[in-house]
């Protein structure tokens, strides 16, 4: 639970010293990462101060882009992380996950080959442990609306059911969609769970009359035996 009393503010540390105080004289790019959170944070808790509180947060996430694929869940497991602060923190990265994406973007990218599909998500499965799965919605240029996550940590790729994936794509206005998942073994290789719910999918996308270009499996170069990265049930023909 989250101290309110002054008393844990910046506990210990002067205030020529605190965060604040040291953005206000020398400006934001002057604080290191620890006092930008702990800008954020605030106040710590009972028997750790807030830059004990930011310290333990860059540790858990291993360097500030590890917090960037932080789920609320991940914030809130660090003692002194309440649920509104919480929620403060996860809406602060994804703003900057969203403000690093649309840098040097003059209009949406065109995502119709597997290639452009893997570059543009493969910033957001790197460091991955559990399959996420995403729709990418997309107008009738094939230039994306939005990329919409589904699922995190499927078991199982029956999971993801169409009515899922299709209700974001109606609601979004697009015309056509590609699908995407990730492997967290850096195999994108696919498994039988993987051809069924493709399948599926794919008829759906005939029922309701939206093109479906692709669904891309997302791994790593290194631990792809071809090599490549990614695999694609369109280049495969399944699509």
């Amino acid at each position: 639970m989250e101290d309110s009393s002054e008393g844990h503010r910046f506990r210990r540390l002067s205030r020529s010293e605190r965060p604040q105080e040291r953005m206000e004289r020398f400006g934001a790019s002057a604080l290191s990462d620890t006092e930008l959170l702990a800008v954020l944070i605030r106040q710590g808790t009972v028997g750790q101060g807030v830059m004990e509180v930011a310290e333990q947060l860059l540790r858990e996430g291993q360097s500030l882009a590890g917090l960037v694929r932080w789920e609320l869940a991940d914030f809130r497991r660090v003692p002194g992380i309440g649920p509104v602060k919480a929620i403060q923190l996860k809406a602060m990265v994804e703003l900057a996950r969203r403000a690093i994406l649309q840098e040097g973007r003059a209009e949406p990218p065109v995502l119709d080959a597997p290639d452009k599909i893997y570059a543009f998500l493969r910033a957001e499965v790197a460091g991955l442990e559990v399959e996420n799965f995403w729709v990418l919605v997309l107008n009738r240029k094939n230039r994306l609306i939005r990329a919409l996550p589904i699922t995190r940590g499927i078991a199982d790729a029956s999971l993801v059911h169409p009515r899922e994936v299709f209700r974001e794509v109606i609601r979004e206005g697009g015309s056509a969609a590609v699908v995407a998942h990730n492997h967290p073994s850096g195999d994108p290789a696919p498994s039988a769970a993987d051809v069924r719910v493709t399948r599926q999918l794919r008829e759906a996308a005939g029922l309701l009359e939206i093109a479906l270009l692709d669904h891309v499996i997302l791994g790593e170069v290194l631990t792809d035996p071809r090599g490549v990265g990614f695999y694609s049930f369109s280049e495969a023909g399944v699509l």
